[in-house]
C-alpha cells in the first residue's frame, strides 16, 4: 500500500488507503515471466508506443485487480521496468527462464507458423495431429538462425538492467529440462509469500472453548495495542439495543435462545469489520468463526486474520471455571467459588448460578466445540496454538509474541 500511495499521490490518502484495504486485494499474484527468445514464456511483442498505456489500462480492470495477473515477456530492458514501476504495475514474483543459446537456436528451428490461424507449433514438442494443418505450417521467416542469434545478444545486454530492479523478487529457473518440471518449479516460487519488514495492520482471531479466557486475552491486547475489540455475542445484542433493521430480524432467535442465522451475523459482523476504526487499528475478534463453514464465509467476504490463535486447555479445567462462577443478582457482580469467593456470608447466601453454567449445558457446549473445531483447525493451517490452562498474564505475553514477531514465509493455497 505505501508502494501504491508514493506512485499515485492521491489527493485524499486517507480515503486512498481505505479504498484499497476494502479491495483486500495484497494476495493477488502479480508476476512477470520474462527469458530469452524460444525460453518457453510464449513473448508477446508489443509495440514501444503502445504498450505503456495498453498494459496499465489491463492490469487495471478488475478481473486483474481481484484475481491478479502474468504478465508474459515484458520488461525487456531497464528503461520498460522503470516505465512499468513508474506506473504502478509492480509485481510480486519475477521468473525468469534460461537455457544455452545452443538449445534455444535449435527450439527456434523447429517452429512452424500455420498463416491461417496463426498459432505456433513445433516439429518436435508440439506437432498438430490434423494432416490439414500440417500441410499448411509454413517456417516463420524471423526465426532464421542469424536472427535468433542477434535477438540473443540484444536479450543478453539487456538483462543485467533488468535484474538490478527485480533482484530482490526474482528467480531463475533452468527451462532447459521437460515443461512439466519447470512448471512445477515456477509453481513453487509464485506461491511464496515474501516476507516484509512493514508494519501491519492486526487482524486477530481467538478460537477456543468456552472458559478459556478469550475475552479477558481480547481485552488485554485491545487495551495494550489499540485494536478494536469485538465480541461476536456482544455484537448481536448491541444490533438488537440499537434497534438496527439487522437487529430487528437478530432479536427473535436471541430472545428465544436460538442460533442467529449465519447469513445475518456475517452482515452485522462485516459491517462493523469494515468501519474506519476497525481498517485504521485493526481488530481481535472472538466467538466467530465457530466452523469451517463460517470460517469460509469470513474469507468470502474479505475478512481475513493475519494472526489465528487456538486456546487449549483441560476438560477439568474447563468446567473448573465454568461450574463454579456465580453472579450476585443485586449488584450483577460475578464471583468464582475458588479464584473469587463471595467477600461476606450475606453476599455468598444470595449468589445465583446462571443456567448455562451448568455442567450439562457446560458439556453441550463443548461437544459441538469439540466437534468443529479440527477442520477449523486445518482451515487456519498457520495459527499459533496457547496452551490457555496457566496464569492470564503469561498467557498474554505468549500471544503478545506472536503478534509482534513477523510471520514465516509460507505457499499460499491457490492463486
Amino acid at each position: 500500500m505505501l508502494e501504491e500511495l508514493l506512485i499515485h499521490k492521491p489527493d485524499d490518502p486517507i480515503q486512498y488507503m481505505i479504498n484499497h484495504l476494502k479491495q483486500n486485494n495484497d494476495d493477488a499474484p502479480r508476476i512477470c515471466v520474462l527469458g530469452p527468445p524460444a525460453s518457453g514464456k510464449t513473448t508477446v511483442k508489443i509495440p514501444n508506443a503502445l504498450w505503456a498505456n495498453l498494459i496499465q489500462e489491463r492490469l487495471s480492470n478488475v478481473d486483474c485487480i481481484k484475481q491478479g495477473w502474468i504478465l508474459e515477456g515484458f520488461p525487456e530492458n531497464q528503461e520498460q521496468a522503470w516505465m512499468l514501476q513508474s506506473s504502478g504495475i509492480i509485481p510480486r514474483h519475477v521468473v525468469v527462464l534460461y537455457a544455452p543459446d545452443t538449445v534455444l537456436i535449435e527450439r527456434n528451428s523447429g517452429k512452424r507458423l500455420d498463416p491461417f490461424t496463426e498459432e505456433v507449433y513445433h516439429t518436435t514438442f508440439n506437432w498438430p495431429s490434423d494432416l490439414l494443418v500440417q500441410q499448411r505450417l509454413v517456417e516463420p521467416e524471423d526465426l532464421s538462425e542469424q536472427e535468433i542469434s542477434k535477438k540473443l545478444l540484444e536479450y543478453h545486454r539487456n538483462f543485467p538492467g533488468v535484474f538490478q530492479i527485480y533482484q530482490k523478487i526474482l528467480k531463475s529457473i533452468n527451462a532447459d529440462q521437460p515443461s512439466v518440471d519447470v512448471l512445477s518449479q515456477v509453481l513453487t516460487y509464485v506461491q511464496t509469500r515474501h516476507r516484509s519488514a512493514a508494519p501491519f495492520t492486526p487482524r486477530i482471531l481467538f478460537c477456543g472453548p468456552p472458559g478459556s479466557g478469550k475475552s479477558l486475552q481480547a481485552a488485554l491486547i485491545a487495551q495494550k495495542y489499540g485494536v478494536v475489540n469485538i465480541c461476536c455475542g456482544q455484537l448481536l445484542k448491541e444490533a438488537v439495543a440499537d434497534k438496527t433493521k439487522l437487529g430487528e430480524l437478530v432479536k427473535p432467535y436471541i430472545d428465544s435462545g436460538y442460533p442467529v442465522p449465519d447469513n445475518l451475523v456475517m452482515k452485522i459482523l462485516a459491517e462493523r469489520l469494515n468501519a474506519l476504526d476497525c481498517v485504521t487499528n485493526g481488530w481481535v475478534l472472538y466467538g466467530f468463526p465457530r466452523d469451517v463453514e463460517q470460517g469460509e464465509q469470513l474469507q468470502k467476504s474479505h475478512i481475513i486474520p493475519n494472526r489465528v490463535f487456538f486456546f487449549n486447555l483441560p476438560y477439568e479445567s474447563i468446567m473448573e471455571r465454568l461450574s463454579q462462577r456465580r453472579i450476585d443478582p443485586v449488584t450483577g457482580e460475578r464471583y468464582h467459588t475458588t479464584f473469587r469467593p463471595a467477600p461476606t456470608p450475606e453476599i455468598q447466601v444470595r449468589l445465583r448460578q446462571h443456567p448455562r453454567d451448568k455442567e450439562e449445558n457446560i458439556e453441550k457446549q463443548l461437544e459441538t466445540y469439540y466437534r468443529n473445531v479440527k477442520e477449523l483447525e486445518d482451515f487456519y493451517e498457520g495459527a499459533f496454538y496457547v496452551n490457555a490452562d496457566q496464569d492470564p498474564h503469561v498467557v498474554f505475553e505468549c500471544i503478545e509474541s506472536c503478534i509482534i514477531k513477523p510471520l514465516p514465509c509460507k505457499k499460499l493455497k491457490s492463486l
